[in-house]
């Protein structure tokens, strides 16, 4: 379970090497990565949006796969080739007059450290590196694209009063 009022939650955020998609990621003959993604962090994901809470991606990666598969799930809010992820962090926060207390964001590595550390419910995969876990609120015991998404998106959903309480939980 979450130790923090999930309550507060009104926006999440996610990596996606690592976290929505596993660590070791096939290459095509292409070059380009071909990442995989987990159909229960996909249904959880498309019924946090459609819950009202403000869902976005945050990656340095560029492929186009990524908001192919997000966009489909009602995610709009897509940083795809970041550097430094505190400026999309900013950015998102601003966007949605966000405060950090109101913010989740699961990341598993060092790239992910800096954004961790200005939200109110930092998160990771138990399959993440030491320096994330050791900054994380909450370490799920699912690994990265394995359901640790769905496993934070459920417990704020079921916090909130939203999991299997609505008629649009029960489709896509």
């Amino acid at each position: 379970m979450i130790n923090y009022d999930l309550g507060k939650i009104k926006a999440l955020i996610f990596d996606v090497d690592g976290v929505l998609s596993a660590e070791t990621v096939p290459v095509g003959m292409d070059g380009m990565p071909m990442r995989t993604v987990n159909i229960k962090d996909g249904y959880a994901l498309q019924l946090a949006v459609k819950m009202g809470l403000r869902v976005a991606i945050i990656t340095g990666g560029r492929s186009e796969a990524i908001p192919r598969r997000y966009n489909g799930l009602g995610v709009t809010d897509i940083y795809m080739g970041a550097a430094v992820k505190t400026r999309e962090l900013e950015d998102f926060m601003s966007k949605y007059s966000l405060s950090a207390p109101e913010v989740l964001y699961m990341g598993d590595d060092i790239p992910d450290y800096e954004v961790m550390c200005l939200v109110g419910l930092p998160c990771c995969p138990v399959d993440a590196a030491p320096e994330i876990k050791s900054a994380s609120v909450y370490v799920s015991h699912r690994t990265g694209g394995h359901g640790c998404v769905r496993d934070v998106v459920e417990q704020v959903l079921r916090a909130q009063g939203h999991w299997m309480a609505h008629e649009q939980a029960f489709g896509w």
